[in-house]
């Protein structure tokens, strides 16, 4: 069953997890026809392969440690930092510790332009 989005102008809560991160899985937060917000769950030494998005997105680092890899080069993000890729941008993503990641990606029509199967960051999330 399909998790309810919240709706434009609610209040949605990203606060790190702490020990409840381990049970956490990824959602979308939000989608609207112009954004979408993933919160993704992403255990240590997972590596999401590499992809990417139409447009530019965002990846904000909540909690544990990610790497960014692009052709390139490597972001590394702590808690707090956040980069944002330019559109069509390959990357993919590796857990260096239990993490989450706040995710916000432009849409076009309500789509990231990623295949459409698939969400922006590769990982499943529950929506």
């Amino acid at each position: 069953m399909a998790l309810p989005h919240a709706n434009p102008l609610d209040v949605i809560n990203v606060a790190p997890l702490g020990p409840g991160l381990a049970q956490a899985v990824s959602t979308s937060l939000i989608k609207t026809d112009r954004i979408q917000l993933l919160h993704l769950v992403l255990p240590a030494r997972h590596d999401v392969p590499q992809h990417h998005v139409a447009d530019e997105c965002s990846i904000h680092c909540l909690e544990g440690e990610i790497e960014v890899v692009m052709p390139g080069g490597t972001r590394h993000l702590r808690p707090g930092n956040v980069v944002v890729l330019p559109a069509g941008q390959p990357y993919s993503l590796r857990a260096r510790s239990d993490s989450a990641v706040l995710m916000t990606l432009l849409l076009q029509d309500g789509d990231g332009g990623d295949g459409g199967g698939r969400n922006g960051a590769g990982a499943t999330a529950r929506e």
